[in-house]
């Protein structure tokens, strides 16, 4: 078990609701709404839900990193430089947009529901226009640890129950990230870096996080947690609880977004903006490349 001499308290809660984004799909948006617009450096965080033919079809990214989880069904992305694929249930994409990338992800199959979560990471201003990259993971390669009926799944960073896990993830933006699984009557110790900012998503069951004598938490509400050197939750319901918990280094860099954009200055919003119609500076294939199921549908 690990120590925690200052367990981190919550501090705001969050209900979210279903809303629709893209074509079709139905999103809970818990960070990047207009009472949380940003929690340094996490700038949305999407539960997220798509049937065909709906999905978010050929659009652009600058200047942070796109994390999607899926946890059921599949989806399939393909990207302006020419990378595609299919992202599984249980399987991780972490796709830093860098100085600009086209990105389409819908449906793999027609008749099913596809959910995951995606995560919107600021980069720092000295990595806003570095290339874009991929890593992926499947669900198997996933690293795990195991005490005591409690699971974590170690999407970035790292965890300790019974033995360490560590991700393969590079993170340019210091990131941990972490799928806890808990059984009933269970109590969970796991240390986060006092620097970071940090959050926890609940996507099923109902928990108690903080202090022991908090209220319950239940899914699809994010819960923000305030300072101290790791969480402390329970499950003392008599049903799975199951939650991600989050937390980054602050950037502490301005803030400017613009859709799908986010630099520092509205200066480099405007530029952004005018290499994207010019198609220049990472922009390049903006008007000449169509994902394959845009494709189809304008055929």
């Amino acid at each position: 078990m690990q120590q925690i001499t200052e367990a981190r308290r919550v501090v705001k809660r969050l209900q979210t609701r279903p809303q629709q984004e893209g074509a079709g799909a139905v999103v809970r948006r818990s960070i990047g709404r207009f009472d949380l617009k940003y929690f340094d450096p996490f700038l949305v965080l999407d539960e997220f839900s798509i049937s065909a033919p709906g999905g978010f079809l050929d659009h652009p990214h600058r200047g942070f990193e796109a994390v999607t989880y899926m946890l059921q069904g599949a989806l399939s992305h393909e990207d302006s430089e020419g990378h595609k694929g299919t992202i599984k249930a249980g399987d991780l994409q972490w796709m830093t947009a860098g100085r600009g990338i086209i990105h389409s992800e819908t449906p793999a199959t027609p008749h099913a529901v596809h959910k995951g979560l995606q995560l919107w990471i600021n980069l720092p201003s000295t990595h806003k226009m570095i290339a874009p990259m991929y890593q992926e993971i499947a669900s198997q390669d996933i690293p795990e640890t195991t005490q005591r009926g409690i699971k974590v799944r170690v999407i970035s960073g790292q965890a300790c129950q019974g033995s360490v896990a560590r991700s393969q993830i590079h993170t340019i933006t210091p990131t941990v990230y972490l799928d806890v699984t808990l059984p009933p009557g269970s109590h969970l110790h796991q240390s986060i870096p006092t620097s970071y900012n940090a959050f926890v998503y609940v996507l099923e069951g109902e928990g108690i996080f903080g202090t022991s004598s908090s209220s319950p938490a239940s899914a699809h509400q994010l819960l923000l947690l305030g300072r101290g050197d790791g969480l402390e939750a329970w499950n003392r319901s008599e049903g799975g609880l199951r939650f991600i918990l989050v937390g980054g280094e602050p950037l502490g860099d301005p803030v400017a977004q613009f859709g799908p954009f986010v630099m520092n200055t509205d200066e480099e919003i405007d530029q952004t903006i005018e290499d994207f119609e010019k198609g220049v500076n990472g922009f390049e294939k903006a008007h000449v490349w169509k994902s394959q199921v845009l494709s189809s549908l304008l055929e």
